[in-house]
């Protein structure tokens, strides 16, 4: 009798620990395919050009690369360009998925610098800190004297037109939304989710994570895979991960 009651304590646990791994959700947040504005280096936040050739192309690649994975929702901002890198991963898929969107996942406001080449954004912004040029703080940036949180409050507070968003906004509709769907995709047994948004909204969040050690831009189409716990935790697993792309390439090569 005794045997039976540990196996069915042994059991019972075993179960709990499956169910409890089995209501992770694993977040595939991707920045959205280059556009023109990224081709030419102007600020693009809530502003929207179109994806490239080249950016189409990439999230193809990356839609193929991603094709294993079973996704159990999708997700993107509402802008263009991330409402079209999403669509044509989707398109990649057997099995059709409706995508979401969420205005909270846009790229940080820019105010009065939408639209501006990055260097006089960053030139304008860097001044005001101390920094001579666009140049001598992206070296500061690429060198971790200065973080993203930094970058944003110098953009927010060099715009003249005081609508640039602060690093906080960016923050708190960022970690919401996230967790927002996090939490729906674990009320619906846990799985995997894409989110397709933009390179300093990603960056934000993951600052907010906890890593600090971010200071370069991310690639176009690249995925950052964060875990949500069964305990209400996130992992972030990986960071700029451009393996995907690289699989639905050499597919391409081969089919």
């Amino acid at each position: 009798m005794k045997g039976i009651t540990q196996a069915l304590l042994f059991a019972f646990l075993l179960l709990s620990s499956w169910a409890s791994f089995a209501a992770d959700v694993e977040l595939y947040v991707m920045r959205h395919g280059k556009t023109l504005f990224n081709t030419v280096h102007r600020a693009q936040g809530w502003s929207d050009t179109p994806l490239t050739a080249e950016g189409v192309e990439v999230a193809k690649k990356a839609g193929r690369g991603l094709k294993p994975v079973d996704f159990i929702a999708a997700w993107s901002s509402d802008s263009g360009r991330a409402r079209e890198t999403a669509k044509l991963i989707l398109a990649e898929r057997d099995k059709s998925l409706p995508l979401q969107e969420r205005e909270a996942l846009r790229e940080v406001f820019f105010g009065s610098f939408e639209g501006d080449t990055n260097e006089n954004m960053l030139t304008v912004a860097g001044k005001k800190s101390g920094y001579a040029s666009s140049a001598q703080l992206m070296a500061a940036f690429n060198s971790k004297k200065v973080d993203i949180v930094e970058i944003v409050q110098m953009i927010h507070a060099a715009d003249p037109s005081g609508q640039a968003e602060s690093y906080q906004q960016v923050a708190q509709r960022v970690n919401k939304v996230i967790k927002e769907i996090a939490r729906q995709a674990q009320q619906q047994g846990g799985g995997n989710v894409l989110i397709v948004t933009h390179g300093m909204t990603i960056m934000t969040l993951l600052h907010e994570l906890g890593d600090k050690a971010k200071t370069h831009s991310l690639s176009n189409a690249s995925v950052t895979r964060i875990r949500y716990t069964d305990a209400g935790k996130f992992i972030i697993e990986a960071i700029d991960d451009l393996s995907y792309v690289k699989k639905g390439s050499q597919l391409a090569v081969t089919q």
